[in-house]
């Protein structure tokens, strides 16, 4: 087990809210590629409860009933670990969910959103707790999804950001490759995640920068928020006793200019979203400018900028992006230790690119058969009650 300790209500001896007993919730999943779809899932089963436990699947496992995951289970577990609402993770949590799993971590109820999740024979995962009236549901996040976002990155393409024509090898592979059970295609060179204020809102803290806090400030695109940002941000986090770490997030036709190919392959909606849910973010710069400019250091009453190992690109005029800063004497690099980037997550991708397109095929085969079987279940008794008279 892996405890957050941030002080929840809820844990081991924790009575919850006006001293009545604690209600603990689970959660369980692949965690692959972790996205605000995750986070947002995760999100609604806190608020259920008072202490959020997150089961999470090994290698193993995952490669058995789904495929191959682009992720290590160390790189999950940690990526789980890091998203504010949840207190503790259990790696290695079993595919199945049962009641021995729920009673073993006194866990009152699971969540899970209201996708499908099957195990390799095709047996819903969660049917167990189903019965038990132990289960709960919550809202899926429109839009997105892991294997949606591995289309993108396999089809590499300038599209998925602009409105300009799609190429013709776009068009081709998206019409042949993941389609979903209703003939609909995920990958229409758009993303379909439509962002609101009150998601946003819900997202963040709300918490302004208090008397004593160190205000840090870090600036790219958070691409596919991963866990080398998340190790990055918790040694930004690690710097003052009391961090206000504020992370602004570049235009995506400012990633693209810098980036390059079809960066980013999230939009920065969807990055926004990525970013808030971290625990060592306290708040979010919208469409940050791509220089740390003196107003914003002044705005924000920035103490500090710190910045990754990855290369700097200079600005449009030449000039370096960094500049302001490192005249006042608060800039710092840090080595996060990690030097994962999206471009190496991309070419594990890419290398696996067959296995990837197999685990995608074979998952939606298993949600058209569930499926199948769902309806003719529910013909079935129409039948037997259809008399002729």
């Amino acid at each position: 087990m892996i405890r957050n300790g941030h002080g929840a209500a809820g844990g081991a001896g924790r009575p919850g809210p006006e001293g009545r007993r604690a209600v603990r919730v689970w959660c369980d999943g692949c965690y692959d590629m972790v996205h605000y779809g995750h986070s947002n899932q995760l999100r609604q089963a806190r608020a259920m409860g008072d202490y959020l436990i997150v089961g999470v699947h090994t290698d193993e496992e995952i490669s058995k009933h789904k495929g191959p995951p682009v992720f290590t289970q160390e790189e999950r577990y940690r990526m789980v670990q890091a998203i504010k609402w949840v207190d503790e993770v259990v790696p290695a949590a079993p595919y199945v969910t049962t009641l021995e799993t729920l009673d073993k971590y006194s866990c009152d109820f699971c969540v899970h959103g209201n996708d499908i999740t099957l195990t390799v024979d095709g047996r819903d995962t969660y049917e167990e707790v189903k019965q038990a009236r132990r289960y709960r549901e919550c809202k899926r996040t429109q839009g997105v999804s892991t294997t949606d976002l591995v289309g993108r990155m396999l089809l590499v393409t300038k599209a998925h950001h602009s409105s300009q024509e799609m190429s013709s090898e776009y068009r081709e592979y998206a019409d042949s490759f993941g389609k979903c059970p209703g003939g609909r295609n995920p990958w229409t060179g758009v993303s379909q995640f439509l962002q609101t204020s009150q998601k946003i809102i819900q997202f963040a803290s709300g918490k302004e920068p208090q008397p004593g806090e160190t205000v840090i400030y870090v600036a790219g695109a958070f691409d596919l928020f991963h866990i080398g940002h998340v190790d990055f941000l918790e040694k930004v986090y690690g710097l003052a006793e009391r961090p206000y770490v504020i992370a602004g997030l570049h235009f995506d036709q400012e990633v693209n200019h810098y980036k390059g190919k079809n960066y980013p392959i999230m939009n920065l909606h969807e990055r926004t979203l990525s970013v808030l849910a971290c625990r060592y973010v306290s708040e979010v710069v919208i469409g940050a400018p791509y220089a740390v400019t003196a107003e914003l250091l002044d705005h924000f009453k920035v103490d500090l900028v710190c910045h990754g190992k990855t290369e700097v690109m200079p600005d449009k005029d030449g000039s370096d992006p960094y500049q302001e800063p490192k005249r006042r004497g608060i800039f710092r690099q840090i080595d996060s230790g990690n030097d994962l980037t999206t471009d190496l997550i991309v070419q594990r991708i890419i290398k696996n690119r067959l296995e990837y397109e197999a685990r995608n095929q074979k998952k939606e085969a298993k949600e058209l058969a569930f499926l199948e079987a769902r309806r003719r279940q529910e013909v079935q008794p129409q039948r037997e009650n259809n008399y002729d008279f």
